[in-house]
């Protein structure tokens, strides 16, 4: 038998060995990608009632318009010189990090409805570069709000009272978290975004961005 023919399982065997080698690779990267970043728990904290509110452009917005997307939700107000415009800032982050090919949803309520029209919001949106194919800014009645806001998204605000307020904008407290609704419309985690020992940039904006690439990616 010549050399030649002696050669071809010698190839097969070291082709086999290099391949056999890369899925052991890889899969030792997969590994310990999951065991340094392991999925989280998200449990389902309950369903996202049916609402229509009004968007920036002044055009109705109701739950079907997030049908079968996952969606990220705040609350704050125009007028704020508190937490508002870091947590806004904050979304436009989310904003610019998602992928490309994520369908991902953006939504910002408001608690000042009587200041904050569809104009006052897209004026708003603007200033923070909003995407507003990606990023929805609502309002409504303060009824209406309420419902979607506290009802269903756990997401409170409450009027501070003339007397106790520390300026002429310290109008409400209200909360500082984003809340994650997945495509069922179920509300399924919470993430805060200040806050003493709070890193956004890299703790808090890499699990949400996680936990939504979990959510679309469930049946």
């Amino acid at each position: 038998m010549s050399d030649h023919s002696n050669q071809a399982p010698r190839i097969l065997w070291v082709g086999n060995t290099v391949l056999f080698g890369f899925i052991s690779l890889a899969f030792v990267l997969w590994f310990w990608d999951l065991k340094r970043n392991p999925p989280q728990t998200l449990r389902v904290i309950g369903p996202v009632a049916p609402f229509t509110l009004t968007n920036q452009t002044g055009n109705l917005a109701t739950l079907a318009d997030f049908s079968n997307r996952v969606w990220v939700a705040d609350i704050v107000f125009t007028r704020c010189a508190g937490p508002c415009p870091r947590m806004t800032a904050q979304m436009r982050s989310l904003q610019n990090q998602l992928p490309a090919d994520s369908s991902a949803k953006l939504v910002t309520l408001t608690t000042d409805p009587e200041f904050d029209s569809p104009a006052v919001l897209k004026k708003y949106g603007e200033r923070f570069a909003a995407d507003f194919g990606r990023w929805t800014f609502l309002t409504g009645t303060k009824r209406e709000i309420a419902a979607l806001g506290s009802d269903s998204l756990k997401l409170s605000a409450v009027p501070v009272k003339p007397a106790e307020r520390n300026g002429d904008m310290d109008l409400f407290i209200h909360s500082t978290i984003f809340v994650v609704v997945d495509k069922q419309a179920r509300l399924r985690a919470f993430f805060e975004t200040g806050g003493e020992g709070v890193n956004w940039t890299n703790d808090v904006q890499p699990r949400l961005l996680q936990a939504i690439h979990q959510l679309e990616n469930e049946p």
